[in-house]
């Protein structure tokens, strides 16, 4: 398969094409500006109508995990993302520990998205009497063709998905007000009653919430993968990272409060959680503007899965290039289309067959997305971490913000991390186990050091010879 590409370190490295501009739609698009609309029906039951609130909690929790990763790609512009500046940073071994634990995030988040994808489009009734299956083979093939085009194309597709997007969002926000004009709700009281009711708050139901919530900001950290492919990382990914937060808590918490003012007219129950708010949208404007709701859904699933991706290539592509997995199939850039092909390939595959193992179980998609929750908090607090110890502990910049927002932002995702089901934490330790046995064989039991890839400048393409932590790695 490595016959037409480049093994990282004798070949080109990637391409630095991305603007600011592009940098945010991706992330935008991999969070999905529709991200909160799957997840309304489930964080109405379990916070007794607090949406509002839980989103606005998420957004401020991720914030500060936002400008751990921000600061950390200005200090380190690599494409490996939390593993590279867990390693460079701590050590080796815990960087490489959280790039293996990271693989639940990258990998789950294509697998869930093919699974959510083909149900959503049998639903829909396109082409009947085609069984889901078959579309978890169409929605895998889409994924991997759309990411093996290279980085330029894969931002054009970011930005239609997101115009899209943003006229069903526009069209719902219409149908919606036009709604609440006519049928306006009962008192004044009732439009503070998304974010507090009184009759039916519960800081319980509130923390139960709080894991729900934070999925609406999953995958906003994988903006920091693409660090070799942007001009001026340093400032660009911080930059993105923290807007990209922003930008989704304040349009996710608009869509939730409105959807949540419209349904406090009906106050009954939702005919199907998980499709909820499609129906605010169908009592809102009829059935055409539900099925343009689930479709923009279904749009919005496969943006995802394709940014996902392209993340979980980007990533192997980093701790292949350092050795870490087998350079000679990781750490290779295919010449023509500046992209690890041999990652994308192989994520694709994991995808489908992940989306066959999954669907086996009813539950299935809820333990991949678990699972996809396992490895971003590990992640995450990995770099939390190695914010605090590059800024603060080592000096750098001992400012406050160096100190307080890595500090919360651990404590938050430790929380969140120990806080998840049972099955969803053993089948995480039994693969970090796995990670430690596959990690040791390669290291000699972690006594050979990991020969990490120099880093390049701003604009240029990296020198891709291998060095060792001893030879000026930072």
């Amino acid at each position: 398969m490595t016959s037409n590409q480049t093994v990282a370190a004798a070949g080109p490295g990637l391409k630095r094409v991305l603007t600011l501009p592009a940098l945010i739609i991706y992330g935008i698009i991999l969070v999905q500006p529709t991200a909160p609309m799957p997840l309304f029906g489930l964080a109405y039951d379990k916070a007794n109508g607090h949406v509002v609130t839980l989103i606005l909690i998420g957004m401020v929790a991720m914030l500060f995990t936002a400008l751990s990763y921000g600061w950390m790609a200005n200090a380190y512009p690599s494409a490996g993302s939390a593993y590279a500046y867990v390693s460079r940073e701590i050590h080796p071994a815990p960087g490489y520990l959280t790039g293996w634990s990271m693989m639940f995030d990258y990998v789950m988040n294509p697998v869930i998205c093919v699974i959510w994808c083909s149900k959503a489009t049998v639903d829909l009734g396109v082409l009947p009497g085609v069984p889901v299956q078959a579309w978890f083979v169409a929605y895998a093939l889409l994924f991997t063709g759309l990411n093996l085009r290279g980085i330029e194309a894969s931002a054009r597709t970011n930005a239609i998905i997101a115009a899209g997007l943003g006229v069903v969002i526009v069209l719902f926000f219409y149908a919606a007000i036009r709604h609440l004009v006519q049928t306006p709700p009962a008192d004044a009281a009732a439009l503070a009653r998304p974010f507090y009711d009184p009759a039916t708050f519960s800081w319980k139901a509130l923390s139960s919430g709080a894991a729900l919530a934070v999925l609406t900001y999953i995958g906003f950290d994988c903006i920091s993968t693409l660090s070799e492919e942007v001009h001026n990382p340093r400032r660009n990914v911080l930059l993105a990272t923290v807007l990209v937060c922003l930008i989704t808590g304040v349009l996710a918490s608009l869509e939730v409060y409105t959807a949540q003012l419209v349904w406090l007219k009906p106050a009954s129950a939702f005919p199907s959680l998980e499709n909820a708010f499609a129906h605010v949208a169908g009592l809102v404007g009829g059935r055409a503007l539900f099925v343009i709701v689930t479709g923009a859904l279904l749009v919005a699933s496969i943006g995802s899965g394709m940014g996902a991706h392209l993340g979980a290539g980007r990533l192997l592509y980093g701790m292949g290039r350092d050795n870490a997995i087998p350079r000679k199939f990781f750490g290779v850039v295919n010449p023509r289309t500046r992209v690890p092909s041999n990652n994308i390939l192989l994520v694709g595959a994991v995808a489908l067959v992940g989306a066959f193992v999954l669907d086996y179980d009813q539950r299935g998609y809820d333990l991949g997305a678990q699972l996809l929750n396992f490895g971003a908090l590990f992640g995450f607090m990995g770099v939390n971490v190695s914010a605090l110890i590059h800024y603060y502990v080592r000096g750098r910049d001992r400012r406050l913000r160096h100190l307080i927002a890595p500090v919360l932002g651990f404590l938050i995702c430790l929380y969140l991390w120990i806080s998840l089901a049972w099955i969803t934490l053993m089948v995480g330790v039994c693969w970090l186990g796995l990670g430690i046995l596959y990690g040791a064989w390669r290291t000699s039991w972690f006594r050979k050091p990991i020969d990490f890839a120099r880093i390049g400048t701003d604009e240029e393409t990296p020198p891709t010879a291998a060095i060792t932590p001893e030879s000026g790695s930072r």
